[in-house]
């Protein structure tokens, strides 16, 4: 079994610009935890959302089936509540629905308590020009250490 489990939503750095960064516990089932500690689970297509009475959710995660689970087994992709301080809470509230902008989790790890955590991040949505700029970015610094490696 690893100790270290990093799950990533690569895309969300790609179509989001990060604003501020929140680390968020979640609240899991006892199969939902052997299935992360095996590292099968994505937030690729996750996104986060309030619900009435001002709670916040992870929905669309993707936590694998446990393999030698029961009939008490866990639904893969179900909403999970997270778990953060009041203040945190209305914070990011006030602020999706003042400057509509969105949550979107960005990584899923275990910290060293062996507790799953979330980190999230409060993101607004990038233009196409804006995507276009950071491939043009990302390929100028591919090529700059390509130069730096021959160069050597």
């Amino acid at each position: 079994m690893q100790k270290n489990i990093n799950i990533q939503n690569k895309k969300a750095r790609f179509q989001y610009e990060i604003l501020d960064k929140y680390t968020a516990g979640i609240v899991l089932t006892g199969t939902e935890i052997k299935s992360i500690r095996m590292s099968k689970a994505s937030i690729a297509e996750s996104f986060c959302e309030f619900n009435e009475q001002g709670e916040l959710f992870v929905v669309n995660m993707y936590i694998e089936e446990y393999a030698f689970g029961t009939h008490y087994n866990h639904q893969p992709r179900s909403t999970r509540k997270l778990l953060l301080n009041k203040k945190e809470l209305r914070s990011l509230e006030k602020s999706i629905k003042n400057a509509g902008l969105t949550i979107v989790p960005l990584r899923l790890f275990l910290n060293e308590k062996g507790l799953a955590k979330l980190s999230i991040a409060l993101a607004k949505g990038k233009k196409i020009h804006d995507k276009r700029e950071t491939m043009k970015d990302r390929d100028n610094k591919r090529n700059l250490d390509r130069i730096k490696k021959n160069f050597r």
